[in-house]
């Protein structure tokens, strides 16, 4: 068994820390950018926009791509969703609009590259100095956003551009949510998440407050009477525990939080452990794994208690974990940790089968002095229990238009039931904003009538 000083910063030069976490998949030249719309049909009605959360019109950005139209291709991807470059880079188009693509019945595997081709279209417009869209006259009106992950983001440029006054709150000291804390850092490089905030804030009228927690430094009822409208967009919270009575020893983590504390990080102060085990089978496993090996980290596991074919990771996830030098395991469940003088030492699994059901009779151990928890993150209601707005199945319901039990309260993204995607989020707040500011206009109009 290892050592509890197994832990530790610095495994690898800077130099070769860089290179690690540098961008996984660099964007398309020019030339390949060409050929690549060159290959679109154009389709009238078609699939891959249908698949597309946030229904950009794909076939049009594409064309104008190929036209070398790149302020129209970019323009058409950022009204339907301001996050476009982002959701790019994270998004699994394999299994959104690039799967719906007509090109996979004709050449097996072989989509337009849809993802690649919209950042390239808004990778071009991040390095213009001008904004494609400009914000309306003021009116006066205040909206209040909690959570500054992509809905509350995509919301408050919406309701900016409708010339609304906008605060958004949010715990971290910067916004971006999981774009700028949660996600795999090469798959964001170069610092992208920050400059994609600066472009979607750039076209004024959003105020960020950090340090700012619901149900602590603020409150529902307090936003409700300083505001005209709220929005929610305050995610999973809390993160499932193992349940095991130790689980509190040194070298168990959260997933969640050994991201974090990376992308908040300077690399070389990120500790890891020699060995690695990780629980889980969705993204956030994946990315804690890949992150943990380029730290140095000498053997990874990731262990999940089903079949690959349940894993909410996608199958690009999982060869990419595997090229990058993941052991994974299926059909195991974890069944207690190995610990010594209050460290983890290694942990016990039973293995499983297909046909249901676990045996701890029948087991294996694998050694490790760190084991990162990624079995699902849950909506916490603390904040809001108060507050009287309905939660079932453990998120927010909330109506075809975003609106929550309560007037004037709104939410989107993780928080509420959908997909659990970066894209879905996006759109949530889009469409929320607008329902805000049709809300918002018609009590105006309502006002203005009242008084005359």
């Amino acid at each position: 068994m290892g050592t509890r000083f197994d832990i530790a910063c610095g495994r690898l030069p800077e130099a070769v820390l860089d290179l690690n976490f540098a961008d996984a998949h660099p964007g398309l030249s020019n030339e390949q950018a060409a050929l690549e719309a060159d290959r679109c049909f154009y389709c009238y009605d078609a699939p891959c926009v249908e698949a597309c959360p946030t229904d950009i019109d794909i076939p049009r950005f594409i064309k104008a791509i190929a036209s070398d139209n790149l302020a129209g291709a970019s323009k058409t991807i950022l009204q339907s969703n301001i996050l476009g470059g982002s959701c790019a880079r994270v998004c699994p188009t394999e299994i959104l609009c690039e799967q719906k693509c007509v090109h996979t019945a004709i050449e097996a595997n072989h989509a337009v590259r849809i993802g690649a081709l919209q950042r390239f279209a808004t990778d071009w417009q991040m390095n213009q100095t001008t904004h494609p869209f400009q914000r309306a006259q003021s009116t006066g009106r205040r909206v209040a956003i909690v959570g500054a992950g992509p809905a509350g983001l995509a919301c408050a440029h919406r309701l900016a551009m409708h010339g609304h006054d906008v605060t958004i709150f949010d715990r971290h000291e910067a916004p971006g949510g999981l774009n700028q804390y949660g996600v795999a850092a090469y798959k964001l490089a170069d610092n992208f998440a920050q400059k994609e905030i600066d472009f979607l804030m750039s076209i004024g009228g959003i105020q960020f407050q950090g340090g700012a927690v619901l149900g602590q430094t603020i409150t529902l009822a307090d936003l409700r009477q300083s505001y005209h409208a709220v929005f929610l967009g305050i995610g999973l919270s809390g993160v499932r525990a193992l349940g095991f009575e130790n689980e509190g020893v040194e070298g168990v983590l959260d997933a969640v939080a050994f991201i974090e504390a990376l992308r908040s990080s300077t690399l070389s102060e990120v500790p890891v452990g020699r060995r690695v085990v990780v629980i889980g089978g969705g993204n956030t496993a994946v990315d804690a794994a890949v992150q943990a090996k380029r730290l140095g980290a000498e053997e990874i596991t990731l262990v999940y208690r089903r079949g690959p074919e349940h894993m909410s990771a996608t199958s690009v996830e999982r060869e990419w974990a595997q090229t990058n030098g993941v052991t994974v395991r299926f059909w195991a469940s974890p069944h207690h940790l190995l610990t010594d003088q209050d460290a983890v030492q290694g942990i016990c699994f039973s293995r499983g089968t297909p046909e249901g059901g676990y045996d701890p009779q029948d087991s294996f151990t694998l050694e490790a002095d760190m084991v990162l928890k990624a079995i699902g993150q849950v909506f916490v209601p603390d904040p809001i229990q108060k507050d009287q707005i309905l939660v079932e199945n453990g998120r927010i319901v909330v109506d075809a238009h975003g609106r929550t039990s309560m007037p004037g309260v709104y939410a989107g993204g993780d928080c509420t039931a959908g997909e659990d995607l970066t894209v879905a989020a996006v759109r949530d707040g889009r469409d929320a904003a607008e329902a805000i500011h049709a809300e918002l206009m018609a009590s105006s109009v309502e006002k203005d009538a009242n008084n005359g």
